[in-house]
């Protein structure tokens, strides 16, 4: 059969423009962080009405003579969703950008729903280079293609480089300061009834700090490696421990594991849901103690929203474990298998956290 013809040549057309969408969504990521880096949010909040081409080049450093340029970026950032358009009140002829959703969480002067850290950690230099090596790793033996890039893995690579320890940590604080206020609104009665909390591995205590102010007989500790919480200072319900996961966590009603187990091979993992069934178990709390689990549950899509976005999320997210740490984004089957090897006994999983979801473990 002729691959070109009259019955294929359509199907052939459609293809090539799958391709091209696929290829240059690097161009999207780009056109956002573009977006961030001239403060293009923030100049149009400040407008506080629909904000003219015109008027948003002359709040930019930007060159006048890029305007029509500036135009084309914002042309693909609205299709995007980033911005939309409306008339302008004085000049039905002229059009105004507004924010939406996705770029109020790109604003400066709202740090507790900043996404700025996430796509500046996730677009840097360090953490996209490795993806030019995702061919060459898979004919080594290396654990990630960051180690095949840069002879070591990420968390000691961020040792010694501070600009990306910063980013990691930027990340993190920012993205725990969202979901933690999401927590307490979606999940409020996990928490109810619990004396005491230890958020393993939980930095600068941003995810532990919403917590404890929604709940203030609730005593909260952070634990995490001491040269983390060194100069961290504690106040009323809440302070700071440091430790390692991996030999011992303290005990407590409740342990929590945000956006952590995802980052390790499953032997690792077992290894921590051990320590933290016996910090359970020697808090004397063996009925009501539990493990509170945020991370992605591949597969199990209840929320309202588009599921389709949600995968893809998730899928996106299983890339960059892959390729850049040492972990994996798992399903219900392989959740429950590390559950049971760490000799819990049951599971409840609250898909309510979009393409992430709140999972309670019980001894």
């Amino acid at each position: 059969m002729e691959l070109v013809s009259e019955e294929t040549i359509d199907e052939l057309i459609q293809a090539q423009t799958h391709i091209w969408n696929h290829t240059f969504y690097f161009i999207k990521s780009m056109s956002l962080k573009c977006a961030v880096q001239l403060g293009i949010p923030d100049a149009i909040n400040s407008h506080g009405k629909p904000m003219t081409l015109s008027e948003l080049v002359a709040a930019l450093p930007v060159h006048p003579k890029k305007t029509h340029h500036l135009y084309r970026l914002m042309r693909l950032l609205v299709h995007s969703g980033f911005f939309a358009l409306q008339k302008v009140a004085d000049n039905h002829c002229q059009e105004g950008y507004l924010l939406t959703p996705a770029s109020r969480l790109l604003l400066k002067d709202n740090p507790f729903l900043d996404s700025r850290p996430f796509i500046a950690m996730v677009l840097d230099p360090t953490v996209t280079e490795p993806y030019n090596c995702m061919s060459t790793w898979f004919q080594n033996d290396d654990p990630s293609a960051f180690v095949t890039t840069f002879g070591e893995p990420i968390w000691e690579y961020a040792s010694h480089e501070a600009g990306v320890n910063h980013l990691i940590n930027k990340t993190m604080a920012s993205d725990s300061s969202l979901i933690g206020r999401a927590v307490v609104v979606k999940c409020k009665e996990v928490f109810q009834g619990l004396n005491s909390l230890v958020d393993v591995a939980g930095g600068t205590g941003n995810m532990a700090k919403a917590i404890a102010d929604a709940f203030p007989d609730l005593k909260c500790t952070v634990l995490d490696l001491p040269h983390v919480v060194a100069d961290l200072q504690g106040s009323k319900n809440l302070n700071f421990l440091g430790g390692d996961m991996f030999k011992a966590v303290p005990p407590a009603d409740a342990i929590l594991l945000k956006w952590t187990l995802h980052d390790w091979p499953d032997e690792e993992c077992v290894k921590i849901l051990k320590n933290c069934k016996e910090a359970i178990t020697r808090n004397g709390k063996q009925q009501g103690g539990k493990v509170i689990i945020i991370d992605m549950v591949m597969g199990n899509q209840t929320w309202d929203s588009d599921d389709d976005k949600i995968t893809e999320a998730q899928l996106l997210f299983d890339m960059e474990m892959m390729v850049c740490i040492i972990g994996k984004e798992r399903n219900e089957k392989e959740w429950a298998k590390l559950f049971f090897d760490a000799g819990f006994s049951n599971y409840k999983i609250n898909p309510v956290l979009g393409p992430r979801a709140l999972i309670e473990v019980y001894p």
